[in-house]
């Protein structure tokens, strides 16, 4: 008799995503046997964010805004084995599971330290299609996949590490390069497409220098919630949008 894979905890920070959050927990409730726990981390969100992700069955708690603190929330709330922490705005292609079974199934003792997917940006534009492969080349060569690539990992090897630390910005960068020092980081073989907005606000050569110049400052010991209000700032200038980057 085959055994039962082990079961996942999704974990999505969320603000102001009303719009787009619903779509991404359609795509997860196409695996119930492989999700076992679906949890939104509301960062204060004023539209209605909230009420859809409980409409779409997930599991809704709130948390100030700031995206390292919202996932210490959300993954504090689960138990499953596995965490798979996502971005609010991204989207899964129909055969997503299918990666997903191959990683939780992978003996243990071959196993890296944790899984990302293949950024796809929702834009046609010849220069989104470059960034895509420079990030691909990023994850693989230099091991530091973006938050918005999703990363798939156990709770155990998530706790072994010291776990996520409540930045508002940069989390994700801190936190991966924590886990490398402890092993390799691999491609899950999964596209995940993000909506383009964060690079339409500032263009895509703007959007890189700006990115460019927070890990730079974050580097030379800028506190993350400086970073963080400038970012904000300079998306509210571009757009008038409080959402998160």
């Amino acid at each position: 008799m085959k055994a039962a894979l082990p079961s996942i905890a999704v974990v999505i920070p969320a603000r102001q995503e009303a719009g787009r959050l619903p779509a991404l927990l359609a795509d997860l409730a196409r695996a119930p046997a492989l999700i076992a726990e679906r949890v939104v981390v509301d960062g204060g969100s004023t539209d209605h964010t909230p009420a859809v992700a409980a409409l779409a069955g997930a599991r809704v708690i709130r948390a100030q805004p700031g995206r390292g603190g919202q996932l210490l929330a959300g993954i504090a709330n689960t138990t499953a084995p596995w965490l798979w922490l996502l971005h609010a705005d991204v989207r899964l292609p129909p055969d997503w599971a299918l990666p997903l079974q191959a990683a939780v199934a992978t003996p243990a003792a071959a196993q890296p330290r944790a899984w990302y997917g293949d950024l796809r940006i929702d834009h046609g534009g010849l220069g989104y299609r470059l960034l895509e492969q420079l990030v691909a080349l990023r994850s693989a060569l230099l091991q530091r996949p973006y938050g918005d690539q999703g990363l798939l990992l156990r709770r155990a090897c998530y706790q072994r590490v010291g776990g996520l630390r409540p930045l508002p910005l940069m989390e994700d960068l801190e936190f991966v390069e924590r886990l490398g020092r402890q092993g390799r980081l691999c491609a899950l073989g999964l596209a995940i497409t993000v909506d383009a907005r964060r690079w339409e606000r500032l263009g895509l050569v703007g959007t890189s220098l700006s990115n460019a110049f927070l890990r730079r400052a974050w580097r030379r010991g800028c506190a993350a919630d400086r970073l963080y209000e400038a970012y904000q700032n300079a998306q509210r200038r571009s757009s008038g949008s409080s959402s998160q980057p």
